[in-house]
């Protein structure tokens, strides 16, 4: 073997040998990581699982995390408080609210670090339901009982069940009224469950605390925006009118339903209240309250389904329908108590979505050609 082979054979040895030691200490971390991972995991689970105590905590003012994982160790909390004082380092919870609080051995350290982040007890969330904007009370059944629980014909039955609305109108009067007892309305209360997500603490949540809990939504959003208008009028058939609380959701409703776009949505309002203030009032002629009416999900509507004879069909009925058709989002909110100033009386959307707003029913007419037959 020559000196060169020497030299080579000794680069590949320390080569090998440096791949070793890197893949030894890689192994020797990751054991170590795990280690310490599962190390934090243990002593960050609840003192005593199944303990139903609760034992008055005062944090006091300036505590920092080590003096406040000793105390909570000392009062038989927690297993550890080194460990509670890594767990909120490496959490970067920094931000702890003095004061007096109950706390269990049964809660673990999240529980416990984001009560004291918070200033009130946390609660763990069990399930957690999310409602898309535009969606109607049977959408939002199907989407309780997919995700909670929760069956959706008991849903429906309660949202047609006349006692407990009459409940809700009792509690919150403020903001339902008998409107939403009229027999032309499908739901009482469609449109009036807010679209958020919903955290759930309890395992088997009661559909009539979720249903209060949609209504408390939209009091904070969808009325709270109302009732900053100081009321909310429109020009229908040449004179000021104020809307109800009901009519405008119901208008923020058909908004949602037809929009495309954030940009296209005051557009949108403008076109059904410019058809609204005419004399005599032009109907508002939105597809989404014929497929309402039909109780169908079809992607187009027929020209048969624009004759169906229904109290929600806005092309044989002109003004508002009897009720929302959908639960409306902020951004359809804030459009309809914000609409575009324009001389709009049509729109369309072509077959990507696009919104074009006409005029004159000639520029419609021409606004069909181009983005619907053309295509």
């Amino acid at each position: 073997m020559s000196k060169y082979d020497d030299i080579k054979f000794s680069k590949t040895v320390s080569s090998y040998l440096s791949l070793f030691v890197i893949a030894a200490l890689a192994v020797i971390f990751i054991v170590a990581a795990f280690f310490i991972y599962m190390y934090i995991k243990s002593g960050s689970e609840p003192l005593d699982p199944n303990s139903t105590e609760m034992k008055n905590v005062t944090i006091e003012q300036g505590s920092s995390a080590g003096m406040i994982g000793d105390q909570l160790e000392q009062e038989e909390i927690i297993r550890n408080g080194t460990m509670f004082e890594y767990f909120l380092k490496l959490n970067s919870i920094t931000n702890y609210h003095a004061g007096d609080y109950e706390l269990s051995p049964s809660m673990d350290f999240e529980q416990i670090a984001k009560t004291l982040e918070t200033g009130r007890v946390y609660e763990e969330v069990h399930h957690r339901l999310t409602i898309p904007e535009g969606y109607a009370i049977e959408q939002i059944a199907e989407q309780a009982d997919e995700q909670l629980p929760m069956v959706a014909d008991r849903f429906l039955e309660l949202m047609e069940d006349e006692e407990f609305i009459k409940s809700l109108i009792e509690d919150y009067p403020d903001m339902l009224s008998e409107d939403i007892l009229s027999d032309d309305i499908k739901y009482p209360l469609e449109g009036y469950l807010y679209p958020a997500t919903y955290d759930i603490t309890e395992e088997e949540p009661e559909i009539e605390t979720l249903v209060r809990q949609m209504l408390d939504a939209t009091r904070n959003n969808t009325y709270s925006v109302f009732q900053s208008g100081n009321g909310y009028s429109i020009n229908f058939e040449g004179e000021s009118e104020e809307l109800s609380f009901h009519e405008f959701l119901t208008l923020s409703s058909l908004v949602e339903k037809e929009a495309t776009s954030l940009a296209d949505r005051s557009k949108i309002a403008s076109v059904f209240l410019n058809r609204m203030s005419e004399t005599p009032s032009m109907p508002l002629q939105t597809d989404p309250t014929v497929l309402y009416a039909l109780g169908e999900h079809q992607e187009r509507t027929l020209f048969e389904d624009l004759e169906v004879e229904d109290p929600y069909n806005t092309y044989i009925h002109t003004g508002l329908p009897p009720g929302p058709i959908a639960s409306p989002g902020m951004e359809s909110v804030q459009s309809t108590m914000n609409p575009s100033n324009t001389d709009y009386y049509y729109f369309l959307a072509d077959s990507e979505g696009n919104n074009h707003f006409a005029e004159t029913f000639e520029e419609h007419v021409e606004n069909r050609e181009k983005y619907i037959n053309n295509n």
